[in-house]
């Protein structure tokens, strides 16, 4: 797509097509949601210059999605599950029912685990779990907590939860990725909050990259 034709008209099929060739695309929830604009890559495709893209352009956290069935594969749990303090208890999320943090993880080769290198490293390591499944050695491969944080998706994706995790991995399995992404929330430098979809769209036509509202993503692949 050229940086003639406005991002926001991308379609399901541009955003699909861009994931498949291994580009970014960026996903807004919904206003009535988390109002959020994410950055979402394949995680197989994230470089050590896709991390620094997505700490100073987008600015939020970077995460890493995996698909309830790879979350199973390597008995990784609900955070909140497993967190043995009274800070996990009476969780009241405003936009959903539950959250879908899971572990922190860093791969063993890292040193600190937070630059650039290190991160991208662990992420795409992540992918290479996801695609090899059982036969991967995950606590060979992984140590926690880290600074990589998981994210475990809803078993039937879009049709369960509209958030970013479920519209990462929805693409993925559309584009015939792993079902591992990275999602990483954009926020404005003047306010702090979120950044709008209207500026979101604006950094998308810069950067010629695919612009979607989630509520097409539902439409098509829910």
């Amino acid at each position: 797509m050229s940086r003639s034709e406005p991002q926001h008209a991308s379609t399901v099929e541009d955003v699909i097509g861009a994931f498949g060739r291994n580009e970014p695309v960026l996903v807004h929830d919904a206003a009535d949601r988390e109002g959020e604009t994410d950055l979402i890559y394949p995680a197989g495709a994230v470089t050590a210059d896709a991390v620094a893209q997505m700490r100073n352009d987008a600015g939020g956290l970077v995460c890493v999605a995996l698909s309830d069935p790879v979350c199973e594969t390597f008995d990784l749990p609900f955070a909140q599950d497993i967190i043995d303090h009274p800070v996990s208890s009476n969780l009241d999320l405003a936009y959903d029912d539950r959250s879908s943090f899971s572990l922190t993880v860093n791969h063993r080769d890292t040193y600190t685990g937070i630059t650039d290198d290190d991160r991208s490293l662990t992420i795409r390591k992540l992918a290479d779990a996801a695609t090899v499944g059982e036969e991967f050695d995950f606590a060979t491969e992984f140590h926690a907590p880290g600074h990589v944080h998981l994210l475990r998706a809803a078993p039937n994706l879009l049709s369960d939860r509209q958030g970013h995790t479920e519209f990462g991995l929805a693409l993925a399995d559309a584009a015939g990725q792993p079902p591992a992404v990275v999602v990483c929330e954009m926020l404005d430098d003047e306010t702090g909050a979120a950044r709008s979809p209207t500026s979101a769209r604006a950094y998308a036509q810069h950067h010629d990259l695919a612009f979607i509202e989630g509520r097409d993503l539902i439409d098509r692949l829910g």
